[in-house]
């Protein structure tokens, strides 16, 4: 059905939008949100932003409303767009603003591969399923995976400005194996799913992005033992994982 599907994209665009506008709002003032600015354009930038931000979240409420009108949402339905929220919030503002206390990339992760599928899966059918979280929970691990990364290819910038990212809370020890466990997680969740009554047919091609998820890993191995990183290739591989996998699903349950 197209109307639902999109206002809940345009819901989950909306908010998204505002996590990040909302980020940069609550930035600690001794970092710089651009090149070169004074502390006049930074504090009319700041406002601008959190006008906008405003305004995407009060539009996106709407939408919810809308939504509910017209196709009467389900319980379900209505918890997720409230997560969405929550999640956008905690992330965001103080006194939570989690994404300096080293949750940041959990927390986007949650919101981008779990509770934005959910919206979009529950805005088509009116009901749960356990499939979904079946396959959603790796693609959690996937886009957290692929934060962690990031994660590395910024560190100096984390460490000059002391940002509270993943990888500063954990350190270079604890974070490279954590982002093996990560994919291994993922792919294994995958070949499982099968068991629990669902037909493998439904999770097969998420297996098309295995080979890159090696050779994100032999990468990162690599630039572990000492190789000289190349952060924008591990970084595109890294999306290219997590992206393809999800666009690989979302086509199988299209055509299903």
């Amino acid at each position: 059905m197209l109307a639902p599907f999109a206002l809940g994209l345009a819901f989950a665009l909306l908010m998204q939008a505002s996590m990040s506008f909302l980020r940069e709002v609550f930035r600690p003032h001794h970092e710089p949100i651009m090149d070169g600015e004074t502390p006049q354009k930074k504090e009319t930038l700041r406002k601008n932003l959190l006008s906008v931000s405003a305004g995407m979240m009060g539009a996106s409420t709407v939408i919810a409303f809308v939504a509910h009108l017209n196709f009467s949402l389900t319980s379900p339905t209505i918890l997720f767009l409230f997560s969405s929220l929550c999640l956008v919030l905690l992330y965001s503002i103080p006194p939570f603003h989690l994404v300096n206390r080293g949750f940041g990339e959990l927390i986007l992760a949650v919101h981008i591969a779990y509770v934005v599928p959910s919206i979009a899966f529950l805005f088509q059918t009116d009901e749960t399923s356990s499939l979904l979280a079946a396959l959603l929970l790796p693609l959690v691990a996937l886009a957290l995976a692929c934060f962690l990364i990031q994660n590395f290819s910024t560190f100096p910038d984390d460490q000059k400005y002391e940002r509270g990212t993943l990888l500063r809370y954990l350190g270079w020890e604890r974070a490279v194996p954590l982002h093996h466990n990560l994919i291994a997680f993922a792919y294994v969740s995958f070949a499982i799913v099968p068991l629990f009554g669902f037909a493998f047919g439904l999770v097969a091609p998420a297996f098309l992005t295995l080979p890159f998820a090696i050779f994100q890993v032999i990468q990162f191995r690599a630039i572990a033992n000492g190789f000289p990183p190349n952060w924008r290739l591990i970084t595109f591989t890294a999306l290219a994982v997590f992206g393809l996998t999800a666009y690989f699903l979302t086509l199988t349950f299209w055509l299903r």
